[in-house]
């Protein structure tokens, strides 16, 4: 998960095992989001409900619904799993402190059985404006080269179809962080400015979404042992670099403590090994 440059928030938090028995629409409710995130979960959740059919990925009764405090206000953490034939768990994470944070996480990790990218698309704001916005497709098999890091490599297909897509223009590109090898070169990270900026980024996602649902539907099972073990050593690596994120890890550990964020990011956000 890629945060935005904002302060790191101090939160004091607890965790309700009974909130997990809520209804989708009581936590809904209290998670309602910046319009532009409503849009955009409610696209990804439409995008993959016809195709694939997921039903529920299995998660800790504790880690599905997180409620405390950030400053003295009330914060709100939703997880929503899922899983297909194709994917082993679709994750969106929508997590709310007042108007003034309001953040989307989205990853998809296919089956290690397919040499699929790895789908990924954070939001971070208010509730009034976007201040990061980032998605890609990563690719997670990697060739070495002799004296050089190893090169990361997108299926043909992907390359052919990304590079057709319209790429939009914004006023605001951010830049990657240092640990971001894992991203494509169709990765798109920006600050959206205007409303119009907000269609164009939402517009880019949902192609590239619709392109990825296509392919992975069609994707032949690895039968290679070797092509299998490279696919989980890449999935590993971007895990591993996920992790790396230091403003994640250190909301979460200042938050909850070291053991309860190690427990969240690799249970949760990053289970490379599941």
């Amino acid at each position: 998960m890629v945060t935005s440059s904002q302060r790191s928030p101090q939160i004091t938090a607890k965790t309700k095992h009974q909130t997990m028995h809520r209804t989708t629409a009581q936590i809904t409710a209290q998670i309602t989001q910046n319009p532009f995130i409503q849009q955009l979960t409610q696209s990804i959740e439409d995008d993959l409900a016809s195709p694939f059919r997921p039903h529920p990925y299995p998660i800790p009764d504790d880690l599905g619904f997180v409620e405390g405090s950030l400053e003295g206000e009330r914060l709100v953490i939703e997880n929503r799993c899922y899983q297909t034939r194709q994917f082993r768990k679709l994750h969106l994470e929508l997590a709310r402190v007042s108007d003034r944070l309001h953040i989307l996480h989205c990853v998809m990790f296919p089956r290690k059985t397919y040499n699929l990218p790895i789908f990924g698309a954070d939001l971070v704001g208010r509730s009034d404006a976007i201040s990061a916005a980032i998605a890609d497709l990563s690719p997670v098999k990697r060739e070495p080269r002799l004296g050089l890091e190893p090169i990361s490599l997108m299926p043909p297909v992907y390359d052919q179809a990304l590079a057709q897509l319209p790429r939009p223009i914004f006023q605001r590109v951010r830049q990657l962080p240092a640990w971001g090898d894992i991203f494509s070169p169709f990765c798109l990270f920006v600050s959206p400015q205007t409303p119009e900026e907000e269609a164009q980024f939402l517009d880019y996602v949902c192609a590239s979404l619709t392109l990825h649902c296509q392919f992975s539907q069609a994707a032949p099972l690895l039968e290679s042992p070797q092509e299998r073990a490279e696919i989980r050593a890449g999935h590993r690596y971007y895990c591993y670099q996920q992790c790396q994120n230091d403003k994640t890890r250190r909301i979460l550990e200042t938050s909850f403590g070291n053991e309860w964020a190690d427990r969240y990011m690799k249970t949760i956000l990053f289970d490379s090994d599941a």
